[in-house]
């Protein structure tokens, strides 16, 4: 016990550290926790002697990040792309097992080792993507619903294969059959307890903070046992108890309590990926050729079906560029096929090196997705070409605003019904696909995109603007904003938001004329309301019921959705 508390202990320093100089040199942290266990690992200075119990520890992250992406997962907000996710995921993942499997055979691979390398590039990382989207705010996007709803289909598509490799040498139809009738008796199971017995038992236990903590992590390891007796693995048994707690009140503040004990295992997990990596004889060429398919071809042929299903470039790139990269249930299935002895190590070592360099890869590619949409933007044209744009967002836009409004969520929702209280007529910019069918249901001009977009800036017409006001806290898009409408039309009043002093401070320099910082307006505006109501009680009670009116009326339009995490616009 000793030696393993020491082991976490070098593990957690390690990964600090290197954390540190990585949020310093302002890169993904990701790919310093995965170089934190080349360093303590086989390969660098051997510190880790017995790593099997960290191992396991590790696959608990994966657990965890499952467990709160299932509680966070709004099947809602999934229909309107659950035809792309569902058709274009499996079609995704097949063309990429045949193409791979074809190319392993050249190579001189065995047919079931050949199998198990087209599985291994046919999903990509629900750990990875999630993660950096969650940080990114861009979880509610529509081309984050896109690869949300790819990675389930995914994950469902990895269950049913890590269902089928004990049978595969000897494949019966029958034991199939049987995998999934115990996959659709675990889900099925799920969505009873979770709408029958999950809202009485947590409303109870919603009482003590301890308690609810508690019973949420019970529920994610009776159904990880669950799915291990009946020989899935653990993870899409914390995943499916995620689902089954995802529509309760009380599914926040659970990730809220969730999301440290994740952010824990999950870090061991990373570590403990680097810490596996050990060279053995491998044909390099191969290895080169599985990086280019994952980093290259995989992305081109997202972006192919993306736009086949009518979604224009940007959408289709930034859903592609975030899939680039070969997924934590690669490691499972490969360990998998090592242990019934399928595969031999020198694909096991394979696996760890493509899944180490891809999903390193990748956390640079999702963090500057931006950056890179408009590097190649003039390249992608084609992609428009080949596009209907039938799937995007539809909007409406009229020529006769005179203020631009972006970010309708939250305190952009305020910001709107004060310029409309002043005669203005108002243009609403918004990259959440859930905001702007509100907007169209209400006959409100709007545009769906992104405001670091150079397209949707050019569509604007700030000559005729008297006011612009930015609610979105991204330092690169609001320079961008400033600048633009600054050069045009000098006399334009431009407001953005802040969410550091450091950033309001440069915002004022490029010629901002205010700069919302959300932490400081709240307590402003408490100020206020003591200085008015402090004297006179009847005024606090009237400002309590307008304050709960108003509320319900935002509950109501969906502006303040219980599921809303603050996420991008």
């Amino acid at each position: 016990m000793e030696n393993i508390f020491l082991d976490v202990g070098i593990i957690i320093i390690t990964a600090t550290v290197l954390a540190y100089i990585i949020k310093l040199l302002k890169q993904p942290r990701i790919p310093a926790y995965i170089i934190a266990g080349l360093i303590i690992g086989p390969l660098g200075l051997g510190l880790i002697k017995d790593y099997s119990v960290i191992k396991t520890l590790s696959e608990i992250g994966i657990a965890f990040m499952l467990f709160v992406v299932g509680m966070d997962l709004d099947f809602r907000k999934l229909k309107d792309v659950g035809f792309i996710a569902s058709v274009g995921g499996t079609i995704k993942s097949f063309i990429l097992f045949i193409a791979v499997f074809l190319i392993a055979v050249y190579f001189g691979f065995k047919n079931i080792e050949a199998a198990y390398l087209g599985l291994i590039l046919a999903f990509s990382s629900t750990m990875i993507v999630v993660k950096i989207l969650s940080d990114k705010r861009e979880i509610e996007t529509l081309h984050g619903r896109i690869i949300l709803g790819i990675l389930l289909i995914e994950d469902i598509l990895a269950i049913l294969v890590l269902s089928s490799l004990n049978s595969i040498n000897n494949f019966d139809f029958y034991m199939l059959v049987f995998y999934l009738l115990k996959g659709i008796f675990i889900i099925s199971s799920s969505y009873l307890i979770g709408i029958t017995l999950f809202p009485k038992l947590f409303k109870s236990a919603a009482k003590s903070p301890e308690l609810l903590f508690l019973l949420a992590v019970s529920v994610c390891f009776g159904f990880a046992l669950l799915a291990n007796y009946l020989e899935f693995s653990i993870a899409i048994g914390a995943f499916i108890a995620g689902i089954s707690l995802a529509n309760l009140p009380y599914n926040l503040e659970i990730i809220a309590k969730v999301n440290p004990l994740r952010d824990f295992f999950a870090t061991l997990f990373f570590v403990t990926l680097g810490m596996q990596l050990i060279i053995n004889s491998f044909n390099l060429t191969f290895l080169i050729i599985l990086i280019l398919i994952v980093i290259l071809i995989k992305p081109i042929l997202i972006m192919l079906i993306c736009s086949f299903f009518g979604y224009k470039k940007r959408t289709s790139f930034l859903t592609s560029i975030s899939l680039t990269q070969v997924s934590e249930f690669s490691l499972i299935i490969v360990s998998r096929g090592l242990l019934l002895g399928h595969i031999s190590n020198n694909i096991f070592s394979i696996t760890i090196l493509l899944t180490v360099i891809t999903m390193s890869l990748s956390s640079y590619f999702i963090k500057y997705n931006n950056g890179l949409f408009y590097l190649f933007s003039n390249s992608l044209k084609i992609f428009d070409r080949i596009s209907s744009g039938k799937r995007e967002i539809s909007d409406k836009k009229k020529d006769n605003y005179n203020a631009i409004l972006i970010g309708y969520d939250r305190i952009g929702y305020s910001i709107y019904n004060t310029l409309k209280k002043i005669k203005k007529k108002i243009l609403i910019i918004d990259f959440n696909p859930e905001v702007i069918k509100d907007m169209i249901r209400q006959r409100i001009p709007c545009i769906y995109g992104d405001i670091g977009d150079p397209e949707i800036i050019d569509r604007l017409d700030f000559k005729k603007t008297g006011i612009v006001i930015s609610t979105v806290p991204t330092r690169k898009d609001n320079d961008l904003l400033i600048s633009k409408t600054k050069r045009i039309n000098s006399s334009t009043i431009v407001i953005v938001t802040a969410y550091s002093i450091e950033n309001a401070l440069e915002f004022y320099k490029k010629g901002a004329d205010y700069v919302i910082l959300p932490h400081f307006l709240g307590g402003d505006h408490v100020s206020i309301l003591l200085e008015n109501v402090t004297k006179d009680i009847d005024k606090l009670l009237k400002h309590k019921l307008d304050h709960i009116k108003e509320l319900h009326k935002r509950s109501m339009l969906g502006h303040i959705h219980p599921r809303h995490n603050g996420n991008h616009h």
